[in-house]
């Protein structure tokens, strides 16, 4: 039929997609010891259907000058076994427009703890929350490059949300070493002429820039934040509606309130970055699930960049089979963000 058109329309009615690569399944000398797809569900409790954790989460979203790609995926070992993921995964928009500010929080529960995978939900969750009501203040000072007020306000957002989590394990009876979760979190402002993105979290894993075709280990180093804590950040005003001022903090501990325990520092040190995205980078905040073999297998590493060094970013489903090629000897589940910057 296309014989019958045109030159220029028999053209433009067939696309060709670009010669590339079939996606791998694993890399490294040997496949990985587990079934490359999903073995058991999970044990259900019929009363508490709630509880139960999907295999796989996968989103996206464009904004501004960048597109997002995040996924959470059972890692092989608990598809194995039939083990919960113990990843969660939370990606949300606050407010509107150009003042508009996208969270990325993914969190991992404790290892061989039940309740591993409730912990980390409820850690993204309070660090939702908490993000969502001070959004404003963090997309103005994102904006004005106010690197100090980022770093002390989310630090203290960290602080308090972690203190939720342990004040949840104790309502439990459970303890709070084994009811605990890392948190890695990446704000991206909507606004297009704003190119800072901003990492911050508590505990293992991974922060990598791709950047003219050559992979960047960007994880901060570990931080201790001193002063005192930035107000409009959920620290307490300097006084009251009445004109009282409240009491400076000395550095004395505070005691445990009979309404909700007094949060606790984190038990990981906070690391905190700000970068500004360059034309053509991409920017990876993954779980331990995959910053591990990232640094472990080098040939993981040349393959992930071979395929989001491209000129468009990957689809949904690209990305989610590029996320989760296997390496032997890392079995664990792997959450990951990645923004392309346009």
């Amino acid at each position: 039929m296309s014989a019958d058109l045109p030159p220029d329309q028999s053209e433009s009615r067939f696309e060709r997609p670009a010669s590339s690569p079939r996606p791998r399944g694993h890399v490294g000398s040997r496949p990985p010891t587990y079934d490359a797809e999903p073995t058991a569900l999970p044990l259900a409790d019929p009363d508490d259907l709630d509880d139960l954790v999907a295999d796989t989460v996968l989103d996206g979203a464009r904004y501004g000058a960048c597109t997002l790609r995040a996924v959470s995926v059972r890692g092989d070992s608990a598809r194995y076994r039939g083990e919960p993921r113990r990843d969660s995964l939370l990606t949300a928009r606050f407010g509107t427009g150009e003042q508009a500010l996208l969270l990325v929080a993914m969190a991992t529960g404790a290892r061989a703890t039940p309740g591993a995978h409730r912990a980390a939900a409820e850690a993204c969750h309070w660090i939702g929350r908490a993000v969502g009501r001070s959004h404003a203040r963090l997309v103005e000072d994102i904006r004005a490059g106010r690197r100090g007020d980022l770093k002390s306000g989310l630090h203290r957002l960290t602080d308090r949300s972690l203190g939720k989590l342990r004040a949840s394990a104790a309502e439990q009876g459970v303890d709070p070493e084994e009811y605990a979760a890392g948190l890695r979190c990446l704000l991206l402002p909507a606004d297009p002429e704003c190119r800072t993105r901003v990492f911050f979290g508590v505990g293992p894993g991974g922060l990598f820039r791709l950047r003219d075709g050559e992979w960047q280990d960007i994880e901060p180093q570990v931080t201790e934040i001193k002063g005192e804590p930035v107000v409009g950040f959920g620290s307490p005003p300097a006084e009251t509606p009445d004109g009282d001022r409240l009491t400076m903090d000395l550095g004395i501990p505070t005691p445990p309130s009979p309404y909700e325990p007094a949060p606790e520092p984190p038990r990981e040190p906070f690391r905190f970055r700000t970068s500004v995205a360059r034309p053509g980078d991409t920017l990876l905040v993954c779980s331990a699930g995959l910053a591990d073999p990232l640094r472990g297998e080098p040939e993981l590493g040349d393959y992930l960049a071979e395929r989001w060094s491209r000129p468009e970013p990957p689809g949904l489903a690209a990305f989610l089979a590029d996320s989760q090629v296997r390496v032997k000897g890392y079995a664990d589940d792997r959450t990951a963000a990645a923004v392309w910057e346009a």
